[in-house]
């Protein structure tokens, strides 16, 4: 009837074309639907069960034939079957999926992080979910719990300040868990770090050896580990030879914008005009200074030296390049995703591993 309808509607010519395109829609509908295990079944001509067993690798135990395995297999290839995770979890307890909390994915050393974990993750054949706390606890604490619900195989994460409880939480489940990029001092739980006090006591005799004699670092307001080290190693390096000066150090809140950011890094320099060299300790910062002084008119190198912790693109792009401490951001992935499957392969006798990796002072045309 609708073919009727078509045909005292349109020319026969007009009719090809607009049996066609249905024809196309109906291949895409098609094509779109979910494959189950019955499609495999009945277009294999076996049982349901038979393309249960052979697609969770029990074919051979059941006494299946190798021709019906084969056929089944290829079957389900060719219609690109994919087995539900929520299923393949209820039956397993395992949904083969990783949960990593970082602090901000939009910052490059966090999304170079995440792509070497998502990789590393991939030859294993797990997926990885990815989530941005901002380095808000409130926020910390909702992902842990989404992901808990998700019934997420393991845990990697940059831990915010007051984040402690909730991994002791994921201890005492006996969830697997390796930290990165930080840690908490008193916690018995496995983490890949750079060391930081280094880096940054390396850095800081670096400029002191060009012969800079006073040297400002830009940190964040924070506690946590990793921050308090960078500067203990910058602090430590000035004290001895006698040329640590306390006003010299600044502390940006984190969770201010660039513009503020901006304008407290303007009204620091301007207020110490001797300064000649600076360490910006994380590299939003460093993109924050390098704007500040383009307004101010400070000439890199020739007014001020400058290196900033975390390798950036722009650092690289900037005129001149930035001198940097990066930090070994494949090695930190590998070995934090080595260290997740140690405790997913057997929670009970996995031991803890604290993992101190060295930063890498890559010196460019700031200094």
């Amino acid at each position: 009837m609708f073919k009727k309808y078509l045909q005292n509607r349109f020319s026969n010519s007009i009719l090809v074309y607009i049996c066609v395109y249905l024809t196309a829609i109906k291949k895409l509908i098609l094509s779109m639907k979910k494959i189950t295990i019955k499609d495999i079944a009945i277009k294999a001509e076996v049982s349901i069960s038979t393309v249960s067993f052979v697609i969770n690798g029990k074919g051979e135990k059941m006494g299946i034939s190798a021709a019906v395995i084969k056929k089944v297999q290829d079957i389900a290839e060719k219609l690109h079957y994919r087995p539900s995770m929520i299923a393949t979890s209820l039956r397993t307890g395992k949904t083969r999926s990783i949960g990593l909390i970082v602090e901000d994915i939009s910052n490059q050393f966090f999304a170079d992080l995440a792509r070497v974990i998502e990789d590393e993750a991939k030859n294993i054949d797990y997926r990885v979910f990815y989530c941005s706390t901002g380095d808000d606890d409130e926020r910390s604490e909702e992902l842990i719990h989404s992901l808990l619900q998700a019934n997420v195989d393991g845990f990697i994460i940059t831990p915010t300040q007051n984040l402690e409880d909730k991994i002791d939480l994921l201890l005492k489940l006996k969830k697997p868990v390796v930290l990165v990029d930080r840690y908490f001092p008193g916690q018995q739980v496995s983490h890949v770090v750079m060391d930081n006090y280094e880096a940054s006591n390396s850095a800081t005799k670096f400029l002191i050896d060009k012969g800079c004699k006073n040297i400002a670092v830009v940190n964040i307001t924070s506690e946590m580990i990793q921050m308090t080290l960078r500067e203990d190693g910058y602090r430590d390096a000035l004290k001895e030879v006698g040329m640590y000066n306390e006003s010299l150090v600044l502390h940006v809140n984190y969770h201010s914008n660039e513009e503020t950011r901006i304008e407290e890094l303007v009204n620091f320099f301007n207020k110490n005009p001797k300064i000649d060299a600076v360490l910006f300790l994380a590299n939003y910062m460093g993109l924050a200074g390098l704007q500040a002084f383009r307004g101010m008119g400070i000439r890199i190198p020739e007014d001020i030296a400058v290196i900033s912790f975390d390798d950036h693109d722009s650092f690289k792009l900037h005129t001149p390049t930035i001198s940097v401490i990066a930090q070994p951001i494949e090695d930190i992935a590998i070995n934090a995703i080595q260290l997740l499957m140690s405790q997913m392969t057997d929670m009970e006798v996995f031991e803890v591993e604290k993992c101190l990796k060295k930063g890498n002072l890559i010196i460019r045309e700031s200094v």
